[in-house]
């Protein structure tokens, strides 16, 4: 295991073999979102996706949560005036535009995989940040809910967009609106976690899971994700000559080379990651 430095200790991070391994670390407060938190993202993330060390990034939280979201009792000390707040909508919109680009985006864009190990509570934004990660595994004990609308809020951290995506139009609906509660075996039924590690150790298990996907083949999955993200928005044409021009790159790769010989002699490939 090597530390990853954060800058911050609201924000753990190590790494795992190819595994960075970065830990929400307010377990007090359910590990609710705090202004270091971001800006560890905006440093870190852009650190992990130029580290050839590095071939996958889980996200996960300490103390039996995920992330609650918003620090709702900051919300409270914020509007009775015994915290600064920002001094006008246009500045507080530039802030949040900041931060969302900076974590949801970063996330949903980033050249290697992520995936969300969600133990505990993943609510609100919190919930929002998990769906902009690749893959989400769970535990048993983990409870999901959009939470906005019980505060009043429409909703942060493009958590609409993404479980739109996952669970369609009216099923998103239904959860923005009603905030209620789904546990882990509702949230593979929906789909919005690809597996549930009924494990005694679970975060040691799901960086086993993470660590398959750092150990594959780094630029195909890079253009896996291009061409999946891409997907979401594209025309047809525009996404076959996306995809015409990511298989003639990855043809060229060691990596490529390496799985057809491996598949021939019947052995597992050693992936490099060029």
């Amino acid at each position: 295991m090597t530390k990853i430095e954060t800058g911050t200790e609201v924000m753990l991070g190590r790494r795992e073999g190819r595994v960075a391994v970065l830990t929400f670390n307010r377990p007090e407060s359910r590990n609710a979102l705090h202004p270091e938190m971001y800006a560890a993202f905006e440093r870190l993330l852009p650190q992990l996706a130029n580290d050839a060390d590095v071939g996958a990034v889980m996200l996960t939280g300490a103390g039996g949560a995920f992330c609650a979201g918003g620090d709702v009792k900051g919300m409270n000390a914020r509007n009775s005036g015994k915290a600064p707040s920002p001094t006008n909508l246009e500045s507080a919109v530039d802030d949040l535009r900041a931060r969302q680009r900076s974590v949801s985006a970063a996330l949903h864009g980033f050249p290697k995989v992520t995936v969300a190990a969600i133990d505990g509570a993943a609510a609100g934004a919190g919930l929002s940040i998990a769906l902009a990660c690749d893959l989400r595994v769970a535990s048993p004990r983990a409870i999901f809910t959009t939470a906005f609308a019980k505060v009043g809020f429409s909703g942060d951290f493009g958590g609409s967009w993404f479980l739109t995506q996952l669970v369609g139009a009216a099923k998103a609906r239904e959860l923005y609106l009603t905030a209620d509660r789904f546990d882990a075996s509702q949230a593979l039924s929906l789909q919005v976690v690809n597996e549930v590690l009924e494990v005694d150790n679970f975060e040691s298990a799901a960086v086993t899971y993470t660590a398959r996907f750092a150990n594959g083949p780094s630029v195909a999955q890079r253009y896996i994700k291009e061409n999946l993200n891409r997907a979401l928005t594209a025309d047809l044409l525009t996404c076959l000559d996306a995809e015409a021009v990511a298989m003639s790159r990855c043809r060229s790769t060691d990596d490529h080379k390496e799985a057809v010989e491996a598949f021939v002699a019947k052995r597992a490939p050693v992936f490099k990651g060029r």
